[in-house]
């Protein structure tokens, strides 16, 4: 009785052993994967994103204006707008003024809500001039034949219209014309990216994971905008979505971003030559958070199937201490330098920009081709 005991205790031992291997295997092969070269178009890359990830394609698209045609802004700022700074008052922080004038600056007001409260698009336009003269950002008339679609909700009282207004008004007083800046704040969206799936949150909500019903194909209209028509979306996918390493393309914890993150490549992207767009989420968004919901239910994969259009999904986790993001959100105020100077955020030096245009970079590549000896 007790050589059998001892038998199957150690077949058992086996087997655990055996089980804890293959997963651990599965997952290191899973977490090695790379992000493939693709040979991308290297002139058609655009990004968009959602609230913290719409800072963040504001700041990208300014910093690497260059490289971009164009950028979609869903409930978010401009450029620096945590830097929205004019009187040089030393106790304004930018993390105080991204948690204050960048998203709802006069909640609890009792002086009304004056012009001054918001961010002076004027102040940050000479801001990202005098950014640009010292090269830490491209030059800002990059910008002017560049196509921006910006959307404010309005029943989005997290970042509020007034200060999405000034994003709009950002990027006029750059040269960039009436026409090719498409601004919709007429629809009483919540603080969300907004599709047509009746199974979403309804639009005027504010509530997790953020993705409303509006009768609105947002990731559509934002490719349409910057790459003209389009197919209609796809019924049923035929690409692949490919899980890769994305620690490879940083390393400082303090960018806290996500180990692993995620890119969409139509089935035809594996022979010819595609476009790039970078979908970058919002707080509480990332897949450490909500999964793949973001990547999956926005509607960017259907749209970009059939429009010869790989999508990259790049990822931030949360952190409560350091860096102290606790609710995962794209760094728009300094976190990436534990809130300290010299700040870099806005600039082509960000920990997080430079990681996302290392997988761009990535993607635009020529696949390394093995030849015989």
């Amino acid at each position: 009785m007790i050589k059998e005991l001892k038998l199957t205790l150690a077949l058992l031992s086996v087997l655990f052993s055996a089980l804890l291997s293959t997963t651990y295997s599965n997952y290191a092969l899973a977490a090695k994967t790379e992000l493939p070269a693709l040979n991308a178009l290297p002139d058609a890359t655009s990004i968009s994103g959602l609230s913290s990830g719409a800072f963040m394609a504001a700041q990208f698209h300014v910093a690497y204006s260059e490289e971009l045609v164009g950028a979609g802004i869903v409930a978010g700022g401009p450029w620096n707008c945590a830097g929205n700074n004019p009187f040089s008052n030393p106790f304004i922080t930018p993390i105080l003024t991204a948690t204050t004038t960048c998203m709802n600056p006069c909640k609890g007001s009792i002086v009304g809500c004056p012009s001054m409260m918001y961010p002076n698009s004027a102040f940050l336009v000479d801001l990202a001039k005098q950014t640009a003269r010292i090269g830490k950002i491209d030059p800002v008339d990059n910008l002017k034949d560049d196509k921006v679609y910006i959307f404010s909700g309005a029943s989005d009282e997290t970042v509020v219209t007034g200060v999405v207004d000034t994003t709009a008004e950002f990027y006029q007083k750059l040269g960039v014309g009436d026409d090719q800046i498409l601004y919709n704040n007429h629809v009483d969206a919540g603080h969300a990216f907004i599709t047509t799936d009746q199974n979403d949150t309804p639009c005027s909500k504010t509530k997790s994971p953020f993705i409303n019903d509006c009768d609105i194909p947002q990731a559509q209209r934002i490719l349409k905008h910057i790459y003209g028509n389009q197919k209609p979306a796809a019924k049923t996918l035929t690409g692949e979505l490919i899980e890769f390493d994305q620690s490879v393309f940083f390393d400082d914890p303090l960018t806290s971003m996500n180990e692993t993150a995620f890119v969409y490549v139509p089935e035809n992207c594996q022979t010819e030559q595609c476009k790039v767009h970078v979908a970058v989420h919002g707080c509480e968004q990332g897949v450490s958070v909500i999964g793949t919901t973001y990547v999956k239910e926005t509607g960017y994969l259907e749209a970009a199937d059939t429009n010869s259009t790989i999508v990259l999904f790049p990822q931030v986790k949360k952190s409560s201490l350091n860096p102290m993001n606790p609710k995962g959100c794209w760094d728009f105020w300094g976190y990436s330098t534990n809130n300290l100077p010299p700040y870099n955020y806005y600039s082509k030096e960000a920990p997080q920009m430079v990681a996302i245009n290392k997988m761009i970079a990535r993607l635009i590549s020529q696949p390394v081709k093995l030849t015989k000896n």
